[in-house]
């Protein structure tokens, strides 16, 4: 079936454009005062509902227009008082429409596709509430001590979305690694003594001498400690 005028789904309903059906009916009557002269007969919020539509006028640029979304039923009532001879086209055209969208078929084909969206949006809402659980799965019980780099990796598998350097910024802005000097980036004393980083000490020796590299390390316990404090702020360490 040829389509005789655009009709589109929204909330479970179909809707036409009263412009669009004005149009169609091929009517002489100015569209406000046709709006005036039949839309008292019927509901706003139930048999239509008022919207912006837009035109493009000589110049190109575009002007707002008043609209409104008809039901495919008022549509159909529309048609059929208009006493033309489009108003009969269209009123058969509207039945048609009706009595598909109406058939057992198209009535499962609804409910079935009603069912596949709540059910991702069901997936969608348990993958985010499972998230932080399994972040926390991931470092509880944990002994050994990792990279700031790794527990990163960590982090971006759990769904807290940061990498290396960020988490570096992160760490540094919150107290937890020197921010400056020789021992830059080295865990500050306070992260020490709450036993959530150690440093690494690496002794290089070259031609020129020999000189100590720091390398900062989460402990077992920071992993928990860092996960938990991600969890409760729910201010997740952001990628830039």
């Amino acid at each position: 079936m040829n389509e005789l005028i655009k009709i589109t789904e929204k909330d479970g309903r179909q809707l036409v454009s009263a412009r669009d059906l004005h149009k169609g009916l091929e009517l002489t009557t100015r569209f406000s005062k046709w709006v005036d002269q039949n839309f008292s007969m019927f509901v706003e919020g139930i048999d239509f509902t008022s919207v912006t539509g837009v035109t493009v006028v000589n110049n190109g640029a575009k002007r707002e227009l008043q609209d409104y979304a008809l039901t495919v039923n008022m549509a159909k009532e529309l048609s059929m008082m208009s006493q033309t001879p489009q108003g009969q086209i269209y009123r058969r055209y509207f039945i048609t429409i009706e009595d598909k969208w109406n058939s057992p078929m198209e009535v499962v084909k609804r409910g079935y596709s009603f069912l596949m969206r709540e059910n991702e949006q069901l997936k969608l809402e348990n993958e985010q509430l499972q998230g932080p659980a399994r972040l926390g799965q991931a470092v509880s019980g944990s002994d050994d001590s990792i990279s700031v780099g790794n527990f990163a990796k960590v982090l971006r598998q759990r769904g807290i979305k940061t990498g290396q350097n960020r988490l570096f910024d992160w760490l540094r802005t919150h107290g937890y690694l020197i921010a400056m000097g020789k021992r830059y980036n080295s865990p500050t004393q306070r992260a020490m003594e709450l036993g959530i980083m150690e440093v690494r000490e690496t002794v290089i020796t070259t031609n020129h001498g020999s000189k100590t590299s720091f390398t900062p390390l989460i402990t077992g316990k920071g992993q928990q400690y860092f996960a938990n404090k991600f969890l409760k702020s729910k201010s997740m360490v952001k990628e830039g």
